[in-house]
């Protein structure tokens, strides 16, 4: 498949990823010492949803969109309120706009605390330097996502979140990320680790969970989060996160916010979740 996140900005897929990602971090701000958050394919950072391409699609319309206009309490809306108060604010404007992962780490990081994003693609790439550029805690590199992965871990902070969320233009992208996690993982374990993936062939996904569990991961977490029924040449429906080293409570944290998630982005065709260890707890 081939996800330019242009056509995609502010879909479910969005929404599930940036809410993890916003727990995590979190999380790792409760600690005083300064961490790192690794962005490896970190496009642009700002997406119009006004935009010739996102309203192509309108999927941001089924995503945050929804979210938004939802009527949350209790401890749902207590988890999701740092992600929402970053990105409401952005889709209510006008012209309305999405954050992508760099912006709303930004947001989430303290003074002392840094961002570390690569990005090829040079219209991207621009966008993005435009977009955080002027923040001292942002450091950018014009390299492959892989090529950044070996050159930016272990941080010199020794704390930190790596996010990898490639487009999956390639056919071999599921067994070029398993090797490339697998080595990551052997240089700096104590990381955390949010990779996302797309659901169109589950038993490929089976097939790469498997392998980061053979190689010998550690306290491995898999997230999955399914808005209407699967069908082999349909859209994108299905998605997932696998978490290395996930924070403590993030499980039981997923199993309040997916559950609701499959219900509200659903639009009532059956939407699903998965919260499952596959090795670890």
């Amino acid at each position: 498949m081939n996800y330019r996140h242009d056509f995609h900005a502010g879909n479910f897929a969005d929404v599930f990823k940036h809410i993890i990602l916003a727990r995590a971090l979190t999380y790792l701000g409760r600690k005083p010492k300064p961490y790192r958050v690794i962005d490896t394919h970190a496009g642009s950072g700002l997406y119009g949803l006004a935009d010739v391409r996102a309203e192509k699609t309108g999927e941001w319309r089924q995503g945050i969109g929804r979210l938004l206009a939802a009527d949350l309490s209790g401890d749902l809306a207590a988890l999701l309120a740092p992600y929402l108060a970053i990105v409401a604010p952005l889709v209510k404007a006008d012209p309305p706009t999405y954050p992508g992962s760099p912006l709303i780490a930004r947001q989430l990081m303290r003074r002392e605390d840094r961002l570390q994003c690569c990005e090829l693609e040079p219209s991207a790439a621009l966008r993005l330097k435009t977009n955080c550029g002027e923040d001292a805690r942002f450091r950018f590199a014009a390299i492959d996502a892989y090529t950044g992965l070996k050159a930016y871990i272990p941080p010199v902070e020794r704390r930190g979140l790596v996010l990898i969320d490639p487009p999956f233009e390639k056919p071999d992208e599921f067994e070029t990320l398993a090797k490339a996690l697998v080595e990551a993982w052997q240089k700096w374990s104590s990381g955390i680790y949010l990779v996302w993936y797309p659901v169109k062939e589950p038993r490929r996904v089976d097939h790469f969970v498997a392998a980061l569990r053979d190689a010998g991961i550690k306290r491995l977490l898999r997230l999955e989060l399914q808005v209407a029924p699967l069908a082999p040449q349909g859209p994108l429906v299905r998605n997932g996160l696998l978490v290395i080293n996930p924070p403590f409570g993030l499980d039981e944290e997923a199993r309040i916010i997916l559950p609701a998630l499959a219900s509200l982005l659903s639009d009532g065709q059956g939407g699903t979740s998965m919260v499952e260890w596959v090795s670890g707890e």
